[in-house]
């Protein structure tokens, strides 16, 4: 099997799995408790919270409060940060941010949504003049998770507090953290990861804010996260999210070179005449997202799996929707008899030159085919 869908989920590092095992064998205390197996816990979770953090942000600056996943920690900032005025965010966000904005909106903040580049980057003029003095909260994604295109996040966040100071900026970067190597600047107040996008297992995300921020607490009960979300931690999934982390950034600028050798092999193999490429050059090289005319990519996607490769056609957690055509894609400028070839090969720090040159020959074969079907 070809596994090209990791921008929906990833396979959990089996040498992270037998170390994170022992959190649920011989570790398997609450570390909320006050004896003393339930109190080394806690150290040890608090040593986890700070590496998690220190990746990407400057512990004596930032705090990590963790979720379930990344949805919850995108709904958090949203339903935290944008109780008043109005919400500024983009028509290519993650269904996380877009729908729980247009909640928001139900319940009386403004909804605005700043249109996108042909390449799923964010339109930044437009976005900065939907912008004014009423502006509670600016959200917008880090690497768009249908074509792979990167905002400037930090460039972005200044000109936004530029603008209107009081605003307060949250970006989700579930395809960004541990993948491209970066750091959070002063302006970015908020910030959502996802542990199953790079290694670790699936119930696992968390929300990175600046220390000074306060907001409310998002689930109420036990006192967990400092308050501001409450439930027994995960201590498995914390541990799993940690070792992963630590091992994705030990390599990542390495693996960013090796990610972005196989993506353009992939795209130098697949035939022009079949395929069109909608992720930018400068995009995220874990995601390549090309439009194969005249074929429907949901059929594109089956006969593949029938043979062994494994692809997606976008959003993994939009993909049981009614709507035939990607919001975000159609946000992107492509006409719907295009976007119904919609095809996303995502990647990991594993994935090899030789799986991109069989996923190639694959792809070429079955899109020629079926067109040839359908003449």
């Amino acid at each position: 099997m070809i596994y090209l869908d990791n921008a929906a989920t990833t396979k959990p590092d089996e040498s992270c799995l037998e170390v994170a095992a022992q959190y649920l064998k011989e570790k398997f205390f609450n570390p909320s408790a006050l004896y003393a197996e339930g109190y080394n816990l806690h150290i040890e979770l608090e040593e986890a919270r700070k590496s998690i953090l220190s990746n990407i942000a400057d512990e004596d600056e930032y705090e990590l409060i963790v979720t379930s996943c990344g949805t919850e920690a995108d709904n958090q900032a949203i339903f935290c940060g944008g109780r008043r005025g109005n919400i500024v965010t983009t028509a290519g966000e993650h269904a996380a941010v877009y729908a729980t904005v247009l909640e928001a909106g139900r319940r009386g903040v403004e909804a605005r949504f700043a249109p996108l580049k042909a390449d799923g980057s964010v339109d930044v003029e437009e976005l900065l003049r939907l912008v004014d003095d009423k502006t509670s909260l600016v959200s917008l994604i880090h690497i768009n998770n249908e074509t792979g295109a990167i905002n400037d996040i930090n460039a972005i966040a200044a000109a936004v507090k530029a603008k209107n100071p009081r605003a307060l900026f949250h970006s989700d970067g579930v395809q960004a953290y541990a993948k491209i190597p970066f750091r959070l600047s002063k302006d970015i107040d908020m910030y959502s990861l996802s542990a199953h996008k790079f290694g670790a297992c699936k119930g696992t995300g968390a929300l990175i804010k600046r220390k000074k921020l306060v907001i409310s607490p998002y689930i109420w009960g036990g006192g967990q996260e400092r308050g501001l979300r409450s439930g027994t931690e995960n201590v498995f999934g914390i541990k799993m999210l940690e070792l992963a982390a630590k091992k994705s950034y030990a390599g990542i600028a390495e693996n960013y070179k090796k990610i972005r050798a196989v993506n353009n092999k992939l795209w130098e193999l697949l035939d022009k005449d079949l395929f069109r490429k909608l992720s930018p050059e400068n995009g995220s090289p874990y995601i390549l997202t090309v439009i194969a005319e005249g074929v429907r990519g949901e059929t594109i996607l089956h006969m593949c799996d029938d043979e062994g490769l494994i692809i997606g056609t976008g959003s993994a957690c939009s993909s049981n929707s009614a709507k035939r055509y990607s919001r975000v894609i159609l946000a992107c400028g492509v006409e719907n008899s295009l976007a119904d070839g919609v095809l996303r090969l995502s990647f990991c720090r594993n994935t090899t030159l030789e799986e991109a040159t069989q996923a190639a020959s694959i792809l070429n074969r079955i899109v020629r085919a079926d067109r040839e079907m359908m003449k």
